[in-house]
């Protein structure tokens, strides 16, 4: 039998062959249809519920599901807080790690469910990339290919039938947990990110702004199309290289916008002790992550978060870095979120 007027932590799941069997403990209030609990949604896709862990009252959860945009088997993350409900569903953060990460990193090491548990605000995590896509080279490297989908289309073959995390994070992802997970609101979103998610979470707040209240980031790529893991990933990915990929640029993107993402709030944060800022024969004249020239770029467009871009003495680009201010952006994201 299916129930409904179930929290997690109130039930056992077992398999069966029609589905998922919610067992409750507490007397039955009333019925779902098996279409519901089977979690299909529009585009047939089901999700498979692989982990789930209490964190501050509020639960992880980890799912799996066959992607159309990828072509194969995606995971991401999902955090929700204590409250929240279909019928009070809880505003959403999207988190986009970095290269060579998986969504379970930001999962496991940021301490991230605290601040979101506390602000009542959904995380949702997803993978990097494409995993086991089959093609030549994909794991020869820890910047490019596997855990490194670089948040863009692929348009190059042979990358261009699978690396398409563009359109899984910003759109089917979306879509995803918009039809099967309804105690998120996917109507108030955010977007945050680290490093390569950094860049990720920046583009996509600046390419679709009407998607997202606001936008943050820690040690993102800021200038790729300037700085070497910007120029391989475009070079390798897509069919017109660099100039290709001055549109998946934040700095470029935020320099053409004339003003027009003034609306959209930008936070970042930058560690000066990282060894990705500077430059280096490894890192490029300018370094991997330029903070500077996209704080320029906000100030020619006079965006009123140029003075967001904040340079933190002392700081590596590790997790501990991240877990120091996740709190932080969090609750800023919260307030552009709507809730305290």
């Amino acid at each position: 039998q299916i129930f409904d007027d179930f929290k997690p932590r109130e039930l056992k799941t077992r398999r069966c062959q029609q589905g998922i069997m919610f067992v409750a403990r507490s007397q039955v209030k009333a019925f779902r249809s098996l279409a519901a609990v089977m979690s299909m949604s529009n585009t047939g896709q089901q999700l498979e519920l692989i982990g789930q862990w209490k964190a501050h009252e509020g639960f992880w959860h980890r799912y799996a599901h066959e992607s159309s945009s990828t072509g194969g088997r995606m995971t991401f993350s999902v955090f929700l807080p204590p409250g929240a409900t279909r019928e009070s569903p809880a505003p959403a953060l999207f988190y986009l790690s970095g290269l060579t990460c998986t969504d379970e990193n930001v999962v496991q090491k940021a301490g991230a469910s605290r601040a979101a548990a506390q602000h009542g605000v959904a995380l949702v995590c997803p993978d990097t990339s494409p995993r086991g896509a089959g093609i030549e080279g994909e794991d020869d490297g820890w910047d490019f290919g596997t855990g490194a989908g670089f948040y863009i289309d692929a348009s190059k073959e042979p990358w261009a039938g699978s690396y398409k995390m563009e359109s899984y994070v910003a759109k089917e992802l979306r879509d995803v947990v918009g039809s099967q997970i309804p105690e998120i609101d996917l109507g108030r979103a955010s977007i945050t990110g680290h490093s390569m998610g950094g860049h990720g979470a920046l583009t996509l707040a600046f390419k679709e702004p009407s998607k997202w209240r606001s936008t943050s980031a820690f040690s993102p790529i800021c200038h790729p199309t300037n700085c070497p893991w910007g120029t391989k990933a475009f070079g390798g990915y897509l069919a017109g290289g660099a100039a290709e990929g001055q549109a998946h640029d934040a700095t470029l993107l935020m320099r053409s916008s004339k003003g027009e993402l003034n609306g959209l709030p930008v936070l970042v944060d930058q560690g000066l002790a990282d060894n990705f800022y500077k430059g280096s024969e490894a890192n490029g004249p300018s370094g991997q992550l330029q903070p500077e020239a996209l704080q320029a770029a906000l100030e020619e467009v006079g965006h009123p978060d140029a003075t967001q871009v904040r340079l933190r003495d002392g700081y590596d680009h590790s997790y501990f870095f991240i877990a120091t201010f996740i709190d932080e952006h969090i609750a800023w994201h919260a307030k552009h979120l709507g809730v305290s």
